[in-house]
């Protein structure tokens, strides 16, 4: 697909990043972040797992912890100082009430009008780069949760000590989707997104035979997509609507 990119709108000032694991934000959409941190925008992370069963040599606990401290130091390095670990169990995450519930929750909380999370379609590509199960089901569970943060019939129990409905989120972004139609440039803090992906050392290391470029495999998505955008780095998002209801 080599179509250009239309701009994602910039005339906000809260997103909440929702992702299934550490690191999901810095393959591709850190830098973007660091873009609107920038801007004096504020951005959240909330990372539903904390991805204990992402490094084989590592045992869970051990990789949990390890894992938490490198997504803190990697968000500070993109201008995001609140990051939230859920602590639901890496891996085996499903899509359903129970995982919008836990989102709802953290959408009500924290009142935001941008939403971002990662492609959740069944492929990186379209075609045969297939995506990973917990992306899918967070990312799924994403877009109901906005919808459901707005209703006060659903998870009432939540609303207590001052939490509200919270109903005026105005899209959800879904980072590399595949079916991207917006973007943004990413030229002037590529070497921040770069930089927070690198401090996911201990992932890193474990990942196949320690050959990984991180700065090779950011500017091998982020050189295509700035084309779109005749500039030279981006990141792309796949946009949903919920300001046109």
């Amino acid at each position: 697909m080599t179509e250009p990119l239309e701009l994602v709108t910039e005339d906000w000032q809260r997103a909440l990043a929702i992702v299934a694991h550490p690191d999901d934000l810095e393959f591709g959409a850190a830098a973007a972040i660091a873009r609107w941190t920038g801007q004096g925008k504020q951005v959240i992370y909330c990372l539903v797992t904390s991805g204990e069963a992402g490094i084989d040599g590592m045992p869970p606990e051990r990789a949990r912890a390890v894992r938490e401290q490198e997504q803190r130091e990697s968000a500070a390095l993109v201008g995001v100082d609140t990051v939230e670990f859920l602590g639901l169990p890496d891996g085996v995450l499903e899509y359903g009430v129970p995982l919008r519930r836990e989102l709802a929750a953290v959408v009500r909380r924290h009142r935001p009008e941008i939403v971002i999370t990662n492609n959740f379609r069944a492929t990186w590509d379209g075609a045969n780069m297939l995506n990973q199960a917990d992306h899918i089901a967070v990312g799924r569970a994403t877009l109901d949760a906005v919808r459901d943060a707005g209703n006060r019939w659903i998870f009432p129990e939540q609303l207590t000590e001052g939490v509200e409905p919270w109903g005026r989120v105005r899209q959800v972004w879904a980072a590399s989707s595949p079916r991207s139609a917006h973007g943004v440039d990413t030229t002037d803090t590529f070497d921040r997104g770069v930089a927070s992906l690198l401090a996911h050392e201990a992932y890193l290391t474990g990942l196949g035979d320690g050959s990984f470029d991180a700065e090779e495999f950011l500017e091998s998505g982020a050189r295509p997509i700035g084309a779109r955008l005749g500039v030279r780095y981006g990141t792309s998002f796949e946009v949903f609507h919920f300001d046109l209801w």
